[in-house]
């Protein structure tokens, strides 16, 4: 038995018998999530929204750590859309709160497990004490090497793609980079994604059929797979399902 499976054997998500149904060798080296669903939840038990975002978070933790289980090395989590901002004031508030809380509380499990904390997105628009804490997680866990963590943070696909422009513009204007120059490898190193490879593999709860300005660059090549679930309800079985369900497609990157 390999050293990747010895360790799998281990889970404290996943027996292995559950470990026996994967491929080893077809384990998605980079997985996209949008976590679709908390209020939804809320209102179904009849909660406040807080509850439901607070409960989301209390999931999000333990599915890293058994993506992590499951070989997976990059999990691309949509924390809070450029979009969210159209929200409740109160809501946008809560959403924020529950994500810095959810840091703070869950460093020390983080670098304990191996999780490295990165981010995309334009983090400008944020509170110093929200940045802080970002950063700070960043910090702690930058020497961490079992699985990277991408929250996707004031994130939009189109808001990606125009900085990205801009910066290329930019070097076009002060004529350091010939326009005829600029190809798809070149754009994407100017995108929030460069140092990650894309995505195998984009999970979206709730039922929803849209990729809602999500890695709009990144997934043109990228496995689907819709979870009927609520996000509060998502387990790590439903992450083995989906990796399960992964492998049994045949990858045609577009040919």
């Amino acid at each position: 038995m390999s050293k990747s499976a010895e360790e799998q054997s281990r889970s404290q998500y996943f027996s292995e018998d559950d470990l026996a149904k994967l491929e080893l060798n077809r384990i998605p080296r980079h997985v996209a999530i949008i976590p679709d669903g908390n209020r939804r939840w809320a209102e179904q038990k009849l909660q406040n929204l807080g509850s439901g975002h607070e409960a989301g978070a209390d999931v999000l933790i333990d599915i890293v750590s058994a993506a992590r289980d499951l070989g997976i090395k990059i999990l691309t989590v949509y924390g809070f859309s450029t979009e969210n901002w159209l929200r409740s004031e109160g809501e946008v508030s809560v959403i924020l709160s529950v994500i810095q809380d959810y840091l703070t509380e869950q460093c020390p499990r983080m670098v304990e497990s191996g999780i490295r904390l990165e981010t995309i997105g334009d983090l400008s628009r944020f509170s110093d004490s929200f940045l802080n804490t970002v950063r700070e997680t960043k910090q702690a866990t930058e020497h961490c090497k079992e699985i990277t963590l991408v929250l996707a943070l004031n994130y939009g696909g189109r808001d990606e793609i125009c900085r990205a422009t801009k910066r290329l513009a930019e070097k076009c204007a002060t004529g350091s980079l010939d326009p005829k120059q600029i190809n798809e490898e070149m754009i994407r190193e100017y995108m929030d994604s460069a140092p990650w490879p894309d995505p195998d593999l984009f999970i979206r709860t709730s039922g929803e059929y849209r990729i809602s300005n999500y890695l709009l660059w990144q997934m043109a090549y990228t496995e689907i797979h819709i979870e009927e679930k609520f996000w509060p309800s998502y387990s790590p079985h439903d992450l083995l399902n989906a990796v399960i369900a992964f492998q049994s497609r045949n990858r045609r990157f577009g040919e």
